[in-house]
């Protein structure tokens, strides 16, 4: 199991997920009445219409910077635009914001598949973290759209879980992640620290390191002050701020589980 910052290898891998993850989330949500698609998802705050909506807006936005790069602009996002589009998504019914994500959502795809091989692939993608070659790009959207999916997922069955290939692709940019999103005040009382987290399906050892900054490393720790055991799902989630009971991390050593998901609120 890698933990890396960013996206490696090409497009195909990272854009078959993304079709995967979109595909999943349609299954789950085409047929569900208006009742479901506002009850809770596991996105805390979040309805599963807030979800789509959240997901289609992001895709149309998207959409847009696709063909800003494919032009040859480099300015990313601003908030002139992309406040207006928030606002139009937020006034839509539940069933409006299932059927607004379905066609965004397809469109987005559309897009980045036919820029896949060929000159398309030297596309530089001006989004909201910089300007982005496609894989790395793409490894972004798969963050969201597999996640928010089992944050839909999650809500109608606990027993969901984050298929495998979404899950191998997302830990080798984990760590731009618990980098980005870690509870300041929670590292700062935990370090300096190196924790062990002992996968399994995948197997591996990857070095959670706290210190001034947290960092993921694909190796093992010299003096691990701890240990986190189970699934690379789980703690995949654990680190998206989406731990539950059921997925039965251990944690030992000087930290805890409730420290590590103070450490990791989500968002």
């Amino acid at each position: 199991m890698r933990a890396q910052t960013e996206a490696p290898g090409g497009l195909g891998p990272w854009l078959a997920a993304l079709h995967a993850a979109s595909e999943r989330l349609a299954a789950v949500v085409d047929a569900l009445p208006e009742r479901e698609l506002s009850s809770p998802s596991r996105a805390a705050g979040w309805s599963i219409a807030q979800v789509l909506s959240h997901l289609g807006s992001a895709a149309e936005i998207c959409t847009g910077l696709l063909e800003r790069g494919v032009a040859g602009g480099t300015g990313g996002p601003t908030r002139e635009e992309v406040e207006p589009v928030w606002a139009r998504w937020d006034a839509m019914t539940a069933p409006a914001r299932r059927e607004a994500w379905r066609s965004a959502d397809a469109r987005h795809l559309q897009l980045l598949d036919s820029l896949r091989g060929g000159p398309g692939q030297e596309v530089r993608v001006p989004y909201f973290a910089g300007l982005l070659d496609l894989p790395a790009y793409a490894g972004y959207r798969l963050s969201e759209q597999s996640v928010h999916a089992w944050d839909v997922e999650a809500a109608l069955d606990a027993a969901a879980v984050i298929p495998a290939g979404e899950v191998a692709l997302l830990w080798r940019r984990l760590d731009l992640v618990a980098t980005r999103f870690r509870d300041p005040v929670t590292l700062g009382r935990l370090a300096p620290a190196q924790l062990a987290l002992d996968l399994t399906g995948p197997p591996g050892v990857v070095l959670l390191d706290l210190d001034a900054e947290l960092h993921l490393y694909p190796c093992e720790p010299a003096q691990p002050a701890g240990t986190v055991s189970g699934t690379a799902e789980a703690v995949l989630r654990l680190v998206y701020g989406r731990s539950q009971d059921a997925d039965h991390v251990q944690v030992t050593g000087a930290a805890s589980l409730a420290d590590l998901r103070a450490l990791f609120p989500g968002f």
